[in-house]
């Protein structure tokens, strides 16, 4: 596998949705969203899991965050694209832990287990053989179709992982994770703010133009949550 090449835009001609049978025209919409898409694409021809791949590689080249040699941390690993993604990238340890059981990726070590337990940090710690450089989190819970609790549900489980990072990481490490647009991060970016150096919002070209998913690149982490 290669280090990964985001797709160019896509300038051919769209590919149809063969039948309809049976099929809702929402799961209609999503097909041809998945045909035409450039990324499903290049991930199902260079090897990744996911189009989700592509974000974390972007984010990367942008931000530098995937150092070689890194002990990493994947949040919510299934299925498992970004693990692949720091593992070609040189991180010499990478564990993923998901609720569900993710397919192996050479190079890492996924298990299954809830992030949020309180022995998990420890638990990291023995895996990685020591503190995390970066913890990376690409979580999101199951939409409900209502904007406002769905960003509310997001932002929860993203101030989750705003906890547990700082928990395992190395003074100087880093963390990237989704967020939502919507108005109510203010508290968890002020947190991030007081414990990282630098912290920064983005938007990979990966990420759908119609989605309101952010991510959040925080660097420097100063060993410590600063009252």
């Amino acid at each position: 596998m290669n280090r990964g090449t985001p797709p160019p835009g896509s300038r051919g001609l769209a590919v149809p949705v063969r039948t309809a049978r049976g099929r809702s025209v929402g799961s209609q919409r999503w097909l041809a969203r998945q045909l035409n898409d450039p990324y499903v694409r290049a991930a199902r021809e260079q090897g990744w899991r996911s189009r989700a791949a592509f974000k974390l590689i972007e984010l990367d080249d942008r931000f530098h965050v995937l150092r070689r040699g890194a002990r990493v941390v994947d949040l919510g690993a299934a299925p498992g694209g970004w693990s692949q993604v720091a593992v070609a990238r040189g991180a010499a340890r990478v564990v993923g832990v998901d609720l569900l059981p993710v397919e192996p990726v050479p190079g890492a070590e996924l298990i299954v287990g809830d992030f949020m337990d309180p022995d998990m940090p420890e638990r990291m710690a023995a895996l990685l053989g020591g503190p995390a450089d970066l913890v990376l989190s690409d979580m999101a819970p199951n939409t409900t179709g209502h904007g406002a609790t769905d960003h509310l549900r997001i932002m929860a489980l993203a101030e989750l992982a705003v906890a547990f990072a700082v928990e395992v990481l190395t003074p100087g490490g880093s963390f990237v994770a989704k967020v939502f647009q919507g108005g109510s991060e203010k508290g968890m970016l002020e947190r991030l703010k007081r414990s990282f150096a630098v912290v920064r919002h983005a938007k990979p070209p990966a990420s759908r133009k119609e989605s309101s998913e952010l991510y959040v690149v925080a660097t420097g982490f100063r060993g410590t949550e600063q009252a």
